[in-house]
């Protein structure tokens, strides 16, 4: 029983987040900003306000696929939100140009996060296949050394939450101090930045749970 609950959960936590994040996203696609600039225009005016002539802004297929590109310098808006004159285009790119400043300013979150890619990678990766068969042969030091490398994938969710949410912080307050929205539509911006938020934090959750999973699966294989 306490399987099926916990199989309920980390499917229903993201189901969730996707679902809030798509409908704010949706509801919030048809109300314009008083300055009626597109993504693709914000973008380009907070980066230019903060002096980051050098990072360029680009359109990139895909429905809310958008990112910044630390190696190429660059912020990639999906075609909605670059062409889009919306309150919820508007905070998605000033959340990548986020990203922009963080990596212009050495954030230092980012930067760790940047780093345990690599190993983060990595370990998504092998560690199902180390821990399932640790466990199924009855290995516990193969299912220990798929746990730790589990450990640094659910690490670099962990670290995905302040970059997250500060490139979101970074947002609002240039998003309000340009000017391209005024205060009464703040909160209509925050609902979509932190709905946002809300995938990496479920995604975070579930990471940690999983960890916990094996840590006591592994606990109890090796008091057999």
């Amino acid at each position: 029983m306490e399987f099926l609950i916990y199989f309920a959960l980390i499917l229903i936590i993201p189901f969730w987040a996707q679902s809030k994040v798509k409908s704010t996203y949706k509801k919030y696609s048809k109300v314009a900003t008083s300055s009626s600039m597109s993504g693709a225009e914000v973008a380009r005016k907070i980066l230019d306000d903060n002096g980051l002539y050098n990072v360029g802004v680009e359109e990139v297929r895909g429905k809310l696929s958008d990112h910044y590109d630390p190696r190429s310098k660059v912020v990639r808006l999906s075609s909605d939100n670059f062409h889009g004159r919306s309150a919820a285009g508007a905070a998605v790119a000033a959340h990548e140009v986020g990203h922009a400043i963080q990596d212009a300013q050495d954030y230092a979150f980012l930067r760790f996060r940047s780093a345990l890619v690599p190993v983060a990678s990595f370990g998504s990766n092998i560690s199902f296949i180390l821990i399932i068969a640790g466990f199924l042969m009855g290995l516990a030091n193969l299912a220990l050394v798929g746990i730790i490398f589990f450990s640094a994938a659910v690490l670099f969710q962990l670290v995905t939450l302040p970059v997250e949410f500060d490139a979101s912080n970074r947002a609002m307050s240039q998003l309000v101090s340009t000017g391209i929205i005024r205060n009464d539509e703040e909160r209509q911006t925050k609902k979509v930045l932190n709905a946002a938020a809300m995938t990496y934090v479920a995604a975070a959750l579930v990471a940690v749970a999983e960890l916990l999973r094996f840590i006591l699966m592994f606990t109890g294989m090796s008091e057999e």
